[in-house]
């Protein structure tokens, strides 16, 4: 009998049930749910709806039962950094506020008079976004006392979801380090940070490794599903499943997780948190079986798709690859890394301004709006190179890039053209397959993380791009 297992891959505008399974050696995937997802305005926050998320994800477990494919297991990732506080009745304390919304402006200042910049990063090894759970709470601790005073559980998103389908609360380590609270030596909550910070270390659950069996379903969502089903602990956080698909086994490579977000860097066993890294802004952010995934975020194609939407996405993604190859010879050049880019109530004006204000030439057509944007990506990839290969004394020879990102061929190619390295992109999903790989590992369908990324290898189709691309 075939087994299955199921990846619900939710991510900041859509979700996805994706239902795999091994023949022949071989791993397949069926799309067999898809749902929309964003931030919406509550009380003058941008927030995220999780009473629907979770609707839509029975929804799809439904449709498992619809078309006769019960998963053995499932598994849930999402985004970084958000999180829910629960009450004594397990009850959310007050809207579930998004990482874009601007309630933690000011908050790094409170936090830098209870513990210095420099020492945090050395604590933490986490770079600083002003997004991040430490100033989320802070945020919450400053502006809502009472919500702090009476919380006695905190989840991040995957773990409440968890906890929705099963009854049992879990941390999950990789989502857990990108909080900034988590010490990379004993890889657990740092209690002193905490209590430094005011905050309450009881609600902070023991944090659990990809791989953990979180439980089966309550009684009342297998009488609403129609089964039951073993809930695993996947790398919950997106990238971490992503990075857990790279299709390569040895360390010569610098990966890129490309989708809203681009997370490029590499994977290592022991953080590197010196303030020469703090200063390239690198991260060391939590992978699978106690990696750390030495990275930098870099804004991605969140750019690119909010200009789709503001021009009503009558353009696909390809169009726009197109229209940007014939205005190639456009220079203007943003950073992609700007707070500006963040949450700007229009990106392409937010671009052109950032062009004027820079004394550049403003983008007169769709093409070169898109050009400079994905220019821009692929200088900051190569920065971004030069700065891993300096702070660890060594060359890459190639790049990795997985997730949705992989599709853009231009983008690949600049890439390659930029950073003078062979390019190998995909698979394109990356992120769940990478959740799935640590059921599948749970399950002994590998005996090694090894075996799982060359299946992976053997599975999907990866594009090689030449560092001598042409892009004209």
């Amino acid at each position: 009998m075939q087994k299955y297992y199921l990846a619900v891959d939710i991510g900041a505008s859509s979700g996805r049930h994706i239902l795999a399974c091994l023949k022949n050696g071989i791993i397949t995937l069926e799309e067999i749910y898809r749902f929309e997802n964003g931030m919406v305005k509550k009380g003058g926050n941008l927030c995220w709806e999780l009473d629907r998320l979770f609707e839509e994800i029975k929804n799809g477990l439904k449709k498992c039962k619809e078309i006769g494919k019960i998963p053995t297991s499932m598994g849930i990732d999402t985004w970084a950094v958000d999180f829910v506080l629960l009450d004594a009745e397990n009850q959310i304390l007050g809207n579930t506020v998004g990482y874009r919304d601007k309630r933690t402006s000011g908050m790094d200042v409170i936090v830098y008079n209870k513990i210095a910049e420099d020492e945090l990063y050395n604590r933490t090894g986490i770079q600083k976004q002003i997004f991040n759970t430490i100033y989320q709470l802070m945020a919450v601790k400053t502006q809502n006392p009472d919500y702090m005073e009476k919380a006695e559980s905190f989840l991040m998103i995957p773990d409440y979801f968890n906890y929705l389908l099963t009854g049992n609360k879990l941390n999950e380590y990789t989502n857990a380090t990108t909080t900034q609270l988590v010490n990379p030596i004993t890889k657990d909550w740092d209690d002193d940070l905490i209590n430094q910070l005011g905050f309450n270390r009881k609600i902070f659950c023991e944090i659990s490794l990809p791989k953990t069996v979180v439980g089966k379903f309550s009684d009342q969502v297998k009488e609403e599903i129609g089964f039951d089903c073993e809930v695993i602990l996947p790398a919950t956080h997106d990238t971490g499943s992503a990075v857990l698909s790279v299709p390569a086994n040895d360390d010569d490579y610098i990966y890129i997780s490309s989708g809203t977000w681009s997370l490029m860097g590499i994977e290592r066993m022991e953080a590197e948190c010196s303030q020469v890294s703090k200063a390239a802004n690198l991260t060391n952010e939590g992978g699978y079986d106690y990696r750390f995934r030495y990275l930098k975020n870099i804004m991605g194609l969140w750019m690119i798709q909010s200009v789709r939407h503001e021009l009503n996405d009558v353009f696909s993604f390809a169009k726009l690859c197109e229209l940007a190859r014939e205005a190639n010879v456009f220079t203007s050049r943003v950073n992609v890394n700007a707070d500006c880019f963040l949450s700007p109530d229009n990106m392409t004006e937010a671009v052109k301004k950032y062009l004027r204000d820079t004394n550049q030439k403003e983008p007169a057509t769709v093409g070169e709006l898109a050009a400079c944007i994905y220019h821009s990506l692929a200088e900051s990839y190569a920065d971004t190179v030069k700065e891993i290969e300096k702070i660890t004394g060594r060359t890459y020879s190639r790049i990795h890039i997985v997730g949705g990102g992989s599709n853009a061929d231009y983008l690949s190619e600049l890439t390659a053209n930029y950073t003078k390295k062979a390019v190998y992109a995909g698979p394109t999903e990356a992120t769940a397959i990478g959740n799935i790989l640590a059921q599948m590992l749970k399950a002994d369908e590998y005996k090694t993380l090894e075996d799982a990324r060359t299946s992976v290898f053997n599975s999907f189709p990866i594009k090689e791009f030449n560092r001598n691309c042409k892009t004209i």
